[in-house]
């Protein structure tokens, strides 16, 4: 849970507004991720709000550079619940953290926590809804302090992925505490342990990434079950074949498997086929590609199927063949 001062600082820097976020039933137990300390604003009507809680032009506000979303990830479908809800309130009810900027020709506002809401009302602007402002509180905040409000505000979004938080965190862990996870997790108030595991999923090898269909089906859960083997020497090459298999299943035929399908490819492909009576085992191609696959009878004769699309050329394929017939 979040310690009595960490409460405090949220609360110093979020002033004026009431609970109202649900907690996320997908914490782990020890509470790692919890609900925001502080959320959201009581809103009157008028462009002032509160002394500090303002409504905005978009066009003026751009998201911090270490925010934590995936602008690229941003679109009507993954946001059809927040345009939803801000077309049945007539407005966006809940306000981003924002600081001023100086001396921007650009831009008046920097983007801490609120960045799908800014694009929500974006795009509902750009969309017939011209109406709609940007609902924002005004913080005067450092870039560490930035990052624990950003960390407070999103702890129990459920919208946020494992692979977002973890980028954020690797960016905060290098730039506000020098590399030092005990540090980090004694500012944030969370377990070293959740920490190191969130940290994973950012760790582990583009090669390994690029097996998912999108880098946000990567959950703890996923890279605690896949990181072990990724740094193995021996079972890192196994796990890079199975990639590029599943990337190019993925290319040729449009096979978009889940994230845990995808984990557990990459996790049996370090391990050795059983090679009894009657088991079907896989060759795959020098690219990685499933070639062949075979069995032996109990009396030794062999039972061969030849893969479509591996890409083998048909000198390793009867290559392959060949070998399996010597005796």
């Amino acid at each position: 849970m979040m310690s009595k001062g960490n409460r405090g600082f949220g609360s110093s820097l979020t002033e004026g507004l009431d609970e109202a976020a649900e907690p996320d039933t997908a914490a782990p137990a020890e509470g790692i991720m919890a609900s925001r300390s502080q959320a959201l604003a009581r809103i009157a009507s008028g462009k002032v709000v509160t002394d500090r809680t303002e409504w905005v032009d978009p066009a003026r506000c751009r998201p911090w550079r270490l925010h934590n979303r995936d602008l690229d990830h941003l679109n009507e479908e993954t946001c059809r619940d927040l345009i939803d809800a801000f077309l049945s309130a007539k407005k966006q009810r809940i306000p981003a953290i924002v600081r001023r900027l100086q001396g921007d020709p650009d831009f008046d506002f920097e983007i801490i926590a609120g960045v799908r809401r800014w694009w929500t009302v974006k795009w509902l602007r750009e969309h017939h809804h011209p109406e709609y402002d940007y609902l924002v509180t005004i913080q005067s905040v450092s870039d560490e302090e930035a990052f624990r409000v950003s960390d407070i505000e999103n702890r129990s979004r459920k919208d946020i992925s494992d692979w977002e938080r973890a980028k954020e965190y690797s960016r905060a862990l290098a730039e506000f505490y020098n590399g030092s996870q005990a540090e980090m997790a004694e500012h944030l108030k969370i377990s070293r342990s959740w920490l190191s595991r969130l940290l994973d999923v950012a760790r582990l090898p583009q090669s390994i990434v690029a097996a998912f269909s999108d880098p946000h089906d990567i959950t703890v859960r996923i890279a605690r079950d896949v990181k072990p083997l990724s740094v193995d020497a021996k079972m890192l090459p196994l796990m890079e074949a199975e990639a590029r298999l599943i990337e190019s299943e993925r290319a040729d035929l449009g096979a978009k498997l889940p994230g845990a399908e995808v984990a557990k490819r990459l996790v049996r492909a370090t391990v050795a086929p059983k090679q009894k009576g009657g088991a079907e085992v896989e060759l795959k191609a020098k690219n990685g590609r499933a070639m062949l696959r075979y069995t032996r009878g109990s009396r030794g004769g062999l039972s061969l199927k030849v893969l479509p699309r591996s890409g083998a050329s048909t000198d390793e394929v009867l290559e392959s063949i060949r070998s399996l017939l010597e005796p």
